[in-house]
């Protein structure tokens, strides 16, 4: 075994550095929001807060969870993230696991729609009319259906299933009797828990955050969710410097300071969900990303 030399040692420290580097830099802003969305106004503004909260206050979070329509965002965002992520991994597993089989007749064919997509889409006007003449409008499957599933994510699971599962695991489960469908469900997705996890994760991402779809096709407020409660509030109160807020100085000043601590409120309400789940896809997610980085 070769003794590791100065120049090994010294590349380990560089190493270490620069990823302590890399997490202060990604961590801070985290930690800073977090400590801005709690302390007064003023000390952020005045850039007394680097760390730590200055005068704790949770003025912002009582401005935002005191809107009722904050707890119909968040139970919409939570059904259409759930029923959404299902429904793209129904399509994109099936997909991705028969692009990968050798024997599947015309893949070549529909890889070149699939990667045809990726360089070229219909527009926002044809896609709105597409889930109009659908009857999708002010529906959940408005903001569900369209993109269900892309390119990028097919090209992913394909690459996965041909590197991940052995030909000849599928060849002894069929000489063993079993069906492509019981080959898929009692052996193929079992060994899948990685990319699994990690497509749902994206997808999930994808959706709690998305606001847009919803922005175009939805009208009715009790199908609004989470991020455009969010939008509301902030832009409520940006501009709520009309009417009886602009009645003195004092009341503007006031009005500008509880703004910003609103917004990072915002900030907190609509990303925690999502930094209290990753923790337990993490695991998987960590060798899902490895996807295609090592060739045999």
């Amino acid at each position: 075994m070769r003794t590791r030399g100065l120049s090994d040692k010294a590349f380990d420290r560089i190493n270490k550095l620069l990823v302590g580097f890399i997490v202060l830099i990604i961590t801070y802003p985290l930690i800073f929001v977090i400590s801005a969305s709690i302390s007064d106004p003023g000390a952020v503004n005045s850039g007394k807060v680097w760390l730590w909260p200055v005068d704790i206050t949770f003025e912002g979070f009582k401005r935002v969870f005191a809107n009722e329509d904050i707890w119909i965002g968040y139970r919409n965002t939570i059904m259409y993230t759930v029923v959404g992520t299902v429904i793209h991994l129904i399509v994109l597993l099936p997909c991705g696991y028969a692009l990968s089989r050798k024997e599947v007749a015309g893949k070549k064919l529909i890889l070149w729609f699939v990667l045809f997509t990726m360089l070229f889409n219909g527009g926002m006007i044809p896609t709105y009319l597409v889930v109009k003449s659908l009857g999708m409008i002010d529906t959940i499957w408005a903001v569900v259906i369209p993109g269900v599933v892309g390119a990028w994510s097919i090209l992913v699971a394909k690459t996965f299933f041909q590197q991940s599962i052995p030909d000849q695991l599928v060849e002894a489960s069929k000489i063993d009797g079993a069906s492509d469908l019981k080959i898929f469900f009692r052996v193929v997705l079992p060994l899948s828990l990685p990319i699994v996890a990690v497509m749902a994760l994206f997808h999930a991402v994808s959706l709690w955050n998305q606001y847009f779809s919803a922005l175009i096709y939805l009208n009715d407020r009790e199908l609004f969710p989470l991020q455009l409660f969010l939008r509301e509030i902030l832009i409520v109160n940006e501009m709520s410097g009309e009417g009886e807020m602009l009645g003195t100085t004092e009341s503007l000043v006031e009005q500008t300071k509880t703004a910003a601590l609103v917004k990072y409120a915002v900030i907190i309400v609509s990303s925690l969900p999502l930094l209290l789940v990753y923790p337990f896809l993490q695991r998987y997610f960590v060798k899902g990303v490895l996807i295609g980085s090592v060739k045999e």
